[in-house]
């Protein structure tokens, strides 16, 4: 029983954080409308329902401070959305921190911990204070000739609503349409997405007539801006009659003619938050097949503990093993003459090999998260910073709907975060200081995702005021992490990865959000844990460019198994371009470095058994021809020389553990399925750790340090 507590109190933290990011993005939906002065109450409810919901939730659970939360922001939304408070950037801002107030109270209803949070209690007290809208001297309804019985059955929201469209001077029309029960909701649904263009749906009523018994007739209260000859093209129609509504001071006796007849509205059993129209008898057979059809759907959606998928991928990897075993004994049987059983036996591997493909590429798919769930929490930072700092920002996301594995998501949050921090603290400019130079005075912060092959490739980019790099290269040399005499010998690219040498920053006073000396090295770091590689570019005045290449996914990798005397390595496909034959007498000597010319571009060559301090096993033959893998990492390239090749296969990277998890240049290790374990080479690392202490070699070789 208590098993079964502990799932459903963490489907709760489930789905209390899908409820909590809802409210995010209606938040940020409704600072954009307030910036564009282009209201959508649609968002304002879909808001308050979120909170709602988690309001019940939160109660089902003892959940108290959540509750509490919820209660206090459920009347605040309520008041924006019937018109009685203002929509204000200080009311939104007391929204946003309980946004992330949320967090930090289901944070320690996890761990159920009783200490006091007193950030909570001071939000509280401030929704307390929030003022309020007076209400209108005069009812602008009185215009219009509207039915009493329908504004009787209004409920407090709808008539605010129209109250609101009046106000703006909207036109108002009954839109009567006679629609087949079959397939009502969808008729529905459709008609007012094609009304949303004109104008804005109050309510619709059952007028209580139909034409047949397998029809229902609906009245539509649309309030437009557009004549009834625009509206009549677009939603107009054999089963739609449109009526303006008149206006009492402009009323003719045409207008009093062609007005509809009046019909009973008033149904007291009508939902105050929806009315779904009132079948007769013979519509409740197929309503309620609608109602088990919609029950189907929402069942088909389930929350998957990610340890879960994880120990699903361990199966695979498994399995895998054995489908090679499958493959090598039945080679073995064909060889001993049993050629019948051994085809049989390599059809059954083939058939594995297909089913196991299947499994993992849907275990895979059902890992895969948009990126935009990352962005979302971005676009809050980036509004609360840039309000704190005085700086108007303008946050543009592409790509969001980039798929990646959810557990790299998961660790791309902070690095993310880090990023976005300096481009606001240090890139963006102030507004006076952006008018000075031409620009416009909100910044631009732009946020792109895509795939691109096996990778998915994350870009930030700001339009403020670059990376200052004669002060970055006099902070390192301060730093020591530049030797002065090195200096005139810096490449661009050298210069502007200094950003991420640990402790150092071009402020000499820490902010609030960066500057501190720490970050973008951590942030590198991160990454390369990630599988990942990081670049920058900058210009003076235009603006930075980060640029995040990773991997799609961690959870299962193909592979390139290797030779280094007698011994077999994995190197993931992912950093493999090609492989070559390796010719000893190709090879020359660079500033110390040996290189190979491919294709017309040097190649820098890494002896794996070398830098790995290998000697040949007993017993093992040296092999006739050998191999250089060329790897990527970016713009860059290195050939890793190896003995021999031994194919591609699919591997599951096992950690190494504590003792051996700070060894650089390899990522884990992996079973191989005939009892042997291979160590999984990390190119990234190994590509960093290469080509960074050639770059210092050479320096030191052109400055006379070497």
């Amino acid at each position: 029983m208590a098993e079964g507590l502990d799932k459903a109190r963490e489907e709760f933290f489930s789905e209390a954080q899908e409820l909590v990011e809802a409210l995010s993005r209606n938040l940020l939906s409704l600072d954009a409308s307030l910036k564009s002065g282009v209201e959508d109450p649609s968002v304002i409810n879909e808001a308050f329902r979120a909170v709602h919901t988690l309001k019940g939730l939160a109660g089902l659970f003892a959940a108290k401070r959540v509750s509490t939360m919820s209660h206090r922001l459920e009347d605040v939304l309520d008041g924006l959305r019937l018109g009685r408070l203002a929509l204000t950037p200080e009311v939104l801002d007391l929204l946003f921190r309980a946004v992330e107030l949320y967090n930090v109270a289901l944070s320690a209803e996890r761990v159920r911990s009783d200490e006091p949070l007193p950030q909570i209690d001071t939000l509280l007290d401030e929704f307390g204070r929030v003022g309020k809208n007076p209400s209108a001297a005069t009812n602008p309804l009185a215009r219009f000739e509207l039915d009493p019985a329908m504004l009787a059955v209004l409920t407090e929201y709808e008539e605010h609503r129209l109250r609101t469209c009046v106000e703006q001077g909207l036109l108002l029309y009954r839109v009567r349409v006679d629609f087949a029960l079959a397939t009502i909701d969808k008729s529905l649904e459709d008609i007012k997405l094609r009304a949303k263009e004109h104008g804005e749906v109050i309510t619709y009523l059952p007028t209580g007539a139909s034409t047949s018994i397998d029809s229902i007739e609906l009245d539509l209260l649309l309030a437009s801006s557009a004549g009834v000859e625009v509206l009549e093209a677009s939603i107009g129609g054999d089963q739609v009659q449109i009526y303006p509504i008149p206006v009492k001071e402009r009323v003719s006796v045409l207008q009093r003619e062609t007005a509809p007849p009046p019909r009973n509205m008033s149904l007291p059993e009508l939902s105050s938050e929806r009315r779904e129209p009132m079948p007769s008898d013979h519509s409740v057979e197929v309503q309620g097949g609608q109602g088990a059809a919609a029950l189907r759907a929402i069942a088909q959606t389930v929350r998957v503990d990610i340890r879960k998928l994880d120990a699903l991928m361990n199966v695979v990897g498994e399995l895998a093993i054995v489908k090679n075993a499958l493959g090598r004994m039945a080679e073995k049987i064909r060889a001993e003459g049993s050629r019948q059983l051994g085809s049989e036996l390599h059809s059954i591997q083939r058939s594995f090999d297909r089913r196991l493909g299947e499994m993992q590429s849907g275990i895979l798919e059902v890992r895969m998260v948009p990126l935009g769930q990352v962005f979302d929490r971005l676009a809050r930072v980036v509004r609360q910073i840039g309000r704190e700092m005085g700086k108007d920002i303008r946050l543009v996301i592409t790509g969001a709907e980039t798929e990646i594995d959810k557990l790299i998501v998961e660790e791309l949050s902070d690095p993310l975060m880090h990023i976005v921090r300096n481009a606001i603290d240090h890139g963006i400019e102030l507004p006076d200081d952006r008018k000075r130079v031409g620009k416009p005075l909100a910044g631009t912060i732009a946020l792109n995702a895509f795939q691109k092959g096996n990778h998915v490739v994350i870009e930030v980019e700001d339009d403020g005021r670059g990376i200052d790099e004669k002060a970055l290269v006099a902070r390192a040399v301060v730093l020591g992490k530049v030797h002065p005499e090195e200096v005139d010998g810096l490449a661009r690219a050298e210069i502007l990865n200094l950003v991420f040498l640990p402790g150092l920053s071009t402020r000499d006073e820490a902010s609030d959000y960066s500057g501190r000396g720490v970050g973008m090295d951590v942030v590198k770091t991160n990454i390369g844990k990630l599988g990942g590689v990081i670049d920058v570019q900058s210009e003076t005045d235009i603006g930075t460019k980060i640029t995040i290449t990773l991997p799609v996914t961690l959870a299962i990798v193909s592979a390139l198994l290797v030779r280094i005397e007698g011994r077999v390595f994995a190197m993931p496909l992912t950093s493999v371009a090609e492989a070559i034959t390796f010719d000893e007498q190709a090879i020359r000597v660079v500033d110390g470095r040996e290189v190979m010319t491919l294709r017309g571009v040097t190649l820098p060559i890494c002896r794996l058994g070398r830098l790995f301090g290998l000697a040949p096993l007993p017993g093992a033959v040296p092999p006739k021809r050998r191999y250089v893998v060329v790897a990527t990492l970016g713009p860059r390239r290195l050939g890793f020389a190896v003995d021999d090749l031994e194919g591609q296969q699919d591997i599951v990277i096992k950690p190494l553990g504590k003792s051996l998890s700070r060894v650089r240049g390899f990522s884990g290790a992996t079973e191989l399925g005939d009892q042997r374990v291979a160590l999984v080479l990390d190119p990234t690392a190994l590509i960093e750790e290469m080509l960074s202490a050639a770059e210092v070699t050479n320096r030191e070789r052109r400055v006379g340090l070497g």
